[in-house]
């Protein structure tokens, strides 16, 4: 587990207060180690759904870097006066440890997404990265009947790095649920990131991801679908926030004038 100084908490979810160096600094040696490790990110959706899923609380609590994945969750920490030292976005983090993993000699396994969009991700990696170990890969759209050849799969593939693009919270439940048998040092949940790698959807652009402006991009992409995500949840996020603040603000009040 990380060290307890660098976790603090976030409108009731923790966050580690990490650097992507920081970040990188300690998948290394969580992947030196040989144990298993658990990586998440946290965006303004999933700290919703963490106040209201205290199984899913749990487990990201009890997983081992915590990064702040959105802008809005960055900007929050200021307004509530603990501030983020970073934004550690994970489609960042993935690509970055891709390129990393070479200089490492690090293994991979891709888990998740449909066939022919886990099938171009890992195409795309090894035409852009000949010397990356990719060890093995599955979609995400598996029978219950054959998790275990899921598991097998990557037992044998023995990889340093599991990649999971399986969405939230079901990603969660199924890491608590193998992780100490897939005996992975680092395991990361990667959202949607297979389909922007495969094309399928489009990153923001830079000034965008500055601006906190992200959601809009993939709102205007995936309308249908992130309605209700988007337009509903960030109201919902926005007035968590104020009242966290207008908390704060009465606790120091009282505090002062208790002095």
């Amino acid at each position: 587990m990380i060290d307890i100084n660098y976790r603090i908490n976030i409108l009731g979810c923790p966050i580690d207060n990490l650097t992507l160096k920081q970040t990188i600094d300690l998948i290394d040696k969580f992947i030196k180690s040989k144990k298993p490790h658990q990586h998440v990110v946290v965006n303004a959706d999933k700290l919703l759904k963490v106040r209201k899923d205290n199984k899913l609380k749990d487990i990201i609590g009890k997983c081992d870097i915590i990064n702040a994945d959105g802008m809005a969750i960055v900007w929050a920490s200021k307004i509530i006066g603990k501030p983020l030292k970073q934004r550690v976005a994970g489609i960042d983090l993935m690509q970055i440890l891709a390129e990393h993993a070479i200089i490492k000699n690090y293994r991979l396994y891709f888990l998740g997404a449909k066939q022919e969009i886990i099938t171009k991700v890992v195409a795309i990696y090894k035409k852009k990265y000949p010397e990356l170990q990719i060890v093995g890969f599955k979609n995400g759209y598996w029978k219950p009947e054959a998790e275990n050849d899921v598991i097998n799969s990557i037992l044998l593939a023995k990889p340093d790095i599991l990649f999971v693009a399986i969405s939230s919270p079901k990603k969660e439940y199924f890491l608590k649920k193998y992780l100490d048998i897939l005996k992975v040092p680092f395991v990361m949940g990667v959202g949607g990131s297979f389909d922007v790698v495969a094309g399928l959807t489009k990153r923001a652009p830079k000034c965008m991801q500055r601006i906190g402006l992200e959601w809009l991009w993939r709102f205007i992409q995936e309308p249908g679908r992130l309605w209700k995500r988007y337009l509903i949840g960030n109201v919902i996020f926005i007035w968590v926030v104020i009242k966290e603040f207008i908390k704060i603000r009465i606790l120091k009040k009282a505090e002062v004038e208790q002095k």
